[in-house]
C-alpha cells in the first residue's frame, strides 16, 4: 500500500494538526497494539518514552488509551533519550516501543517512532501494516482484558549504566566537557553520566520548559555551546538534539565536527583495531564526498543508503557491518545499540582524546570537506515541484555540468514538506550555480 502516515522516521508533524492529533495518536495506539497483541493472550507490554515537548503528555495519553484498549500493558518510562527506548524494549521484554518526539524539530512538532520487540525501528512493512489497521475498524479487547499502565522510574538509569559499560577508556578524570541537551530528552542523564565518568561537566539546554526544545541550542544550534566552551577553557563539547539521537562534537576552540567526520575518526580507530565490520562504513547518499575519498585511501569501503537512519541500520543488520550513520550526527554502534546514540557516540570520540592524549582539535577534522551546499524549498500539500519540465530541464543540465567533478541530490524530506537540494563540487562557482539555478525553478514551480 501506498503510505501516508509513516516517513523516514514514524509519524510526525505539527501538535494539534493532522496527523499528530490526540484522536488520530490515539488510533495508533490501538493499531500498533492490536498488530502487537496478536495471540489474544494479556501479557503483551509496551514501553513509551518521550522528549520534553509540552505536547509530549498529550500523546503519551492518547497513545496509552489506544494500545490498553486493545490490551496491552504500558510501561511509561517518562522524558527518556531515543536509544533508550530501543535498549528497553529489549531488556524488560516488551512487544513494542515507542518514543514520542520531533527529534530536532522545534518545539511545535511533535513524532510517534516505533521499535520491534528487537529493539530496531519497525520495517517499511510493518509500518503499512499498522497503517492499514489505523484505516480499519480496530477491534478493542473484552472489558476484563483491557490493558493496565503504570509508571517506571528507573529507566534513565539503567539506559545511564548500559551506556556507561561501553566506555572503553576507564576514566573522564581531567577533562572539562561542555554537554548541550538541546533542553530536550537527555537534560538529566547526559550530565550525569559523564560527571559519574570523572569528567567536570559543564551543562547547557538543561532546563526544560516544554516549549524550550532544540531553540537555539543543541546539535542544531552549535553556537552556545561554542560560546560555552571558550568562556570555561573547556577542553570538548558534545551537542546533543531533542531526543539525543545526534550528536555534534565542538573542539576546545568551539569548532564543530559533524556525523562524517566523527564517523571518520571511528572508523579508522576501529578498523586499526580490527573491530570495523566487513572494513565498510555505512552512511547516506548526504554524506561528504571527502570522507568517501578517506576512506578509500585506508582501504576501507563506503556503502551508501537512502537518507534515514533506518536505512543505514537496515543495511547494516542485513551485511553484518557495524557502523554506520549519517552527516546529521546520527552515529549507529550496533555493537552497543539499536539505533542512533549521541551519548554513546560522545564517549567514543572522549575516549580516543584520552587513549591518544591528543586534544578534540587534533581528533576532529579527519578529511578535507569537499565543498557542500544544501538550500530547501518548502511547498504546500498537492504540490508535485520535481515533475515540473521547468525543474527536470535544469536538474539534469546541472547533472551533465557535474560530470567528472562533483555529485548532486535532489529529495523531498522525508519529516518536513521541504524539497532539498545539495550538491557537492571543488569549483565553488560551479556549485552555487548549480543549486541557485534548481533553487529558482523549484522555487516558481511552488
Amino acid at each position: 500500500m501506498t503510505r501516508k502516515l509513516f516517513g523516514t522516521d514514524g509519524v510526525r508533524g505539527k501538535a494539534n494538526s493532522y496527523p499528530m492529533t490526540a484522536d488520530l495518536a490515539l488510533k495508533i495506539g490501538a493499531a500498533a497494539g492490536r498488530y502487537f497483541r496478536r495471540d489474544g493472550s494479556n501479557v503483551h507490554r509496551v514501553v513509551i518514552g518521550k522528549d520534553t515537548r509540552l505536547s509530549g503528555y498529550m500523546f503519551e495519553n492518547a497513545l496509552t488509551a489506544g494500545l490498553t484498549s486493545t490490551g496491552m500493558n504500558v510501561l511509561l518510562l517518562g522524558p527518556v533519550p531515543t536509544p533508550a527506548v530501543g535498549l528497553l524494549t529489549t531488556s524488560m521484554r516488551a512487544d513494542v516501543g515507542i518514543m514520542i518526539s520531533a527529534s530536532h524539530n522545534p518545539h511545535h512538532d511533535n513524532g510517534i517512532k516505533f521499535f520491534g520487540p528487537d529493539g530496531f525501528k519497525l520495517s517499511d512493512q510493518a509500518e503499512a501494516d499498522i497503517e492499514a489497521l489505523i484505516a480499519s475498524d480496530i477491534e478493542p479487547a473484552q472489558a476484563q482484558n483491557i490493558g493496565r499502565a503504570k509508571r517506571i522510574d528507573d529507566g534513565r538509569f539503567r539506559y545511564a549504566e548500559r551506556v556507561k559499560a561501553t566506555f572503553p577508556a576507564g576514566r573522564l578524570d581531567g577533562l572539562r566537557v561542555v554537554i548541550d541537551c538541546a533542553n530536550g530528552a537527555a537534560y538529566r542523564v547526559a550530565p550525569e553520566v559523564l560527571w559519574e565518568l570523572g569528567a567536570t561537566v559543564i551543562p547547557v539546554g538543561v532546563s526544560p520548559n516544554g516549549v524550550n526544545i532544540n531553540d537555539g541550542c543543541g546539535s542544531t544550534s552549535t553556537e552556545l555551546a561554542a560560546q560555552t566552551i571558550r568562556e570555561q577553557g573547556a577542553d570538548v563539547g558534545i551537542c546533543l538534539d531533542g531526543d539525543a539521537d545526534r550528536v555534534m562534537i565542538l573542539d576546545e576552540r568551539g569548532q564543530v565536527a559533524d556525523g562524517d567526520q566523527i564517523m571518520a575518526l571511528m572508523a579508522a580507530r576501529w578498523a586499526d583495531q580490527d573491530r570495523l565490520n566487513g572494513g565498510t562504513l555505512v552512511a547516506t547518499v548526504m554524506s561528504n564526498l571527502g570522507l568517501e575519498r578517506y576512506l578509500d585511501g585506508r582501504g576501507l569501503r563506503l556503502e551508501r543508503t537512502a537518507v534515514g537512519d533506518r536505512y543505514v541500520v537496515e543495511a547494516m543488520r542485513a551485511n553484518g557491518w557495524n557502523l554506520g550513520g549519517e552527516q546529521s550526527g546520527h552515529i549507529v554502534m550496533t555493537d552497543y545499540a539499536t539505533t542512533g546514540d549521541g551519548l554513546l557516540a560522545g564517549l567514543q570520540f572522549l575516549a580516543a582524546m584520552v587513549e591518544t592524549g591528543q586534544p578534540a582539535s587534533a581528533l576532529s577534522k579527519s578529511f578535507e570537506t569537499v565543498p557542500q551546499m544544501l538550500k530547501n524549498v518548502r511547498y504546500a500539500a498537492g504540490q508535485a515541484p520535481l515533475e515540473a519540465e521547468n525543474v527536470r530541464k535544469v536538474i539534469a543540465d546541472a547533472e551533465t555540468k557535474l560530470v567528472g567533478q562533483g555529485r548532486l541530490l535532489i529529495r523531498k524530506s522525508g519529516t518536513e514538506p521541504l524539497i532539498r537540494v545539495m550538491a557537492e563540487c571543488e569549483d565553488d562557482s560551479l556549485l552555487q550555480h548549480v543549486v541557485d539555478g534548481i533553487i529558482a525553478e523549484v522555487e516558481a514551480a511552488v
